[in-house]
């Protein structure tokens, strides 16, 4: 009886461009790493709900599970604040205080203007010496709109992403309130215990092998979850905790995609992906070829993108409520978006001439 199943040479190469028929049918480890994939959606790592004693390694904790990493601090609000992420109240009482405090010490007391002390804590930043490689321009994002409430996003310079948390009747309160969310996140930030340092590192690894009932042998073996994490940290030893978020949103957005399970596919080691997208920052490169995952992903199933939508839109809206930081769901918005645009492109293309 003969095999239906196609040898590796001839076998259709749907992942990503760049997998190669000449290096073997894993490809260079350069090719491997991309992120473009063609398969279901699935962790490099079994998840939490699937893990059992007997079967193989524990899932990671971050970067699927970044709140764990604050200890407490939650998105940025300080002991207790992150505990109540639903009460606007706490949440706008928070933000009020540093805002005060920052003023008093940097302007006296008085009345501040939030988005101009944002650019200068940020442009502050920069003259003192950080690293931050596209300068120290602050950017704000208005959702469209012609009545109130109005939204409106901030991303830092780094990258991380933070967005009007109040009712706001006017442009101009929404842009002050995320300038206020994303005010108090960065003077947060600068304070010692937001260093990952080998203090915090022990810690966070010891919390998740108790989490994820593993033992220590796993912590220190890189080719589990949990060495994984522990991995990641000891890379980024010193940085702040909204560095470190910014790289692991990376990894947030490979896992959402099934790109993690596309790399495990081809032989490619944790360490090799964790070592690889430590130092790639995300591009339109990378949202390009995640968003053609989508429009495979629409083409195979209809309502894919429109039920994943929905879904992310439910999730940014919650913690944009709540104060969190928000790339992670905002990049999967415009990814999402970018396909719908591709789509409609590709759906354009095809219609017959009259």
């Amino acid at each position: 009886m003969e095999s239906n199943v196609l040898p590796d040479s001839v076998r259709p190469q749907r992942l990503q461009p760049g997998i190669g028929f000449g290096s073997g049918p894993t490809g260079t480890l350069r090719s491997s790493l991309r992120p473009g994939v063609t398969v279901p959606i699935a962790p490099l790592l079994p998840s939490p709900a699937s893990l059992s004693a007997s079967s193989g390694p524990p899932p990671p904790p971050p970067p699927l599970q970044l709140h764990s990493l604050y200890g407490g601090m939650g998105a940025g609000l300080g002991p207790g604040a992150a505990g109540h992420p639903g009460n606007p109240a706490v949440l706008k009482e928070a933000v009020e205080a540093v805002v005060r405090s920052f003023a008093k010490h940097t302007q006296g007391y008085g009345r501040v203007n939030v988005v101009e002390a944002l650019q200068e804590f940020w442009q502050m930043k920069l003259t003192r010496g950080a690293d931050l490689r596209n300068g120290a321009l602050v950017v704000y994002e208005m959702v469209p709109s012609n009545s109130p409430p109005y939204v409106c996003y901030v991303s830092l310079p780094g990258g991380s992403c933070f967005g009007s948390f109040q009712f706001c009747p006017t442009k101009a309160e929404a842009r002050r309130s995320a300038a206020k969310i994303a005010l108090m996140n960065s003077v947060f930030n600068e304070h010692p215990s937001r260093r990952i340092t080998d203090d915090f590192i022990e810690k966070s690894v010891n919390e998740a092998l108790a989490s994820f009932n593993g033992n220590r042998e796993e912590a220190d073996n890189p080719n589990t979850g949990i060495g994984a994490f522990r991995f990641m940290l000891e890379s980024n030893k010193g940085k702040s905790m909204l560095e470190f978020q910014e790289l692991m949103t990376v990894f947030q957005l490979l896992h959402w995609n099934g790109s993690l399970k596309a790399m495990r596919e081809r032989q490619c080691s944790r360490q090799e992906v964790l070592a690889h997208y430590s130092h790639r920052a995300l591009d339109d490169d990378m949202r390009t070829q995640m968003a053609a995952d989508w429009v495979n992903r629409e083409q195979s199933v209809a309502s894919t993108i429109a039920q994943e939508l929905a879904s992310t839109e439910r999730e940014l809206e919650d913690a944009r409520l709540a104060g969190r930081e928000l790339r992670f769901y905002k990049e999967k918005k415009d990814i999402l978006m970018l396909a719908v645009g591709q789509l409609s492109a590709a759906n354009t293309a095809t219609l017959p001439s009259h």
